[in-house]
């Protein structure tokens, strides 16, 4: 995967790519939300670690991409904001069971801790520590 790859993939599982019409954009990780069809993707997860990995030496830098940022905070917010509020639209329709809840918010918590230690200078050893451990 190169640079360009993991920023389009990142955007693809924002929802902020423009090619909406895509079946990455639709079951992409916000896109598989958004209307909720009852199934989570792990492989999107994984997508967006790979890509994550491969965009690491970007966030080393003074001026990251704004695609990158954009698309990662957005993963993290609006998943958040629709699954696991009780008054977003998951929880609140009743569209969303309990181990589902916590997996995304597993992914979630993991994919913001991650671009937390790359923005932060911790390194990629701490960065993906749980994720390379976990598997």
């Amino acid at each position: 995967m190169t640079k360009e790859d993991a920023i389009e993939e990142l955007m693809y599982q924002s929802g902020r790519h423009e090619n909406f019409e895509n079946e990455r954009w639709k079951n992409g990780f916000l896109g598989q939300l958004r209307p909720f069809k009852g199934i989570l993707h792990e492989k999107n997860y994984h997508l967006i670690m790979q890509a994550l990995k491969v965009l690491a030496p970007e966030f080393e830098k003074e001026f990251i991409d704004k695609r990158i940022i954009a698309s990662v905070w957005g993963i993290c917010h609006l998943g958040r904001m629709w699954a696991l509020y009780p008054e977003g639209m998951l929880q609140s329709n009743k569209l969303i069971n309990d181990p589902q809840i916590e997996q995304i918010d597993d992914w979630i918590v993991n994919l913001s801790y991650t671009a937390f230690c790359l923005l932060d200078g911790t390194g990629t050893k701490e960065a993906f520590w749980d994720y390379d451990n976990k598997k």
